[in-house]
């Protein structure tokens, strides 16, 4: 079962003093801080929860699907998410 973003900030704004307006503002700004980040290459981390990251990948050589041709698929970057402690020790149920 999947939590969007409507839900979260109205679960988040029950549990706090906030209204869902501000909720949504800060959870605007937290993406905006790292969307800035990311993409000037700073590690994002929030201890026991969760880290962010950009990483490079190389140059490759792919096939395409429907032909079975080789293409060159040219060098970029990527996103890592990494769970923190407290993240991974939820999932599993502890």
């Amino acid at each position: 079962m999947a939590k969007n973003r409507s839900e979260l900030v109205a679960e988040v704004a029950g549990k706090t003093s906030l209204s869902q307006t501000a909720v949504n503002g800060v959870l605007d700004a937290l993406f905006e801080v790292f969307e800035t980040s990311v993409a000037s290459g700073e590690k994002v981390s929030i201890p026991g929860w969760l880290a962010v990251e950009r990483t490079e990948r190389a140059a490759r050589t792919g096939r395409n699907p429907q032909t079975g041709a080789a293409i060159e698929i040219p060098a970029g970057f990527s996103v890592k998410l990494t769970a923190g402690s407290k993240l991974k020790a939820a999932a599993s149920g502890k």
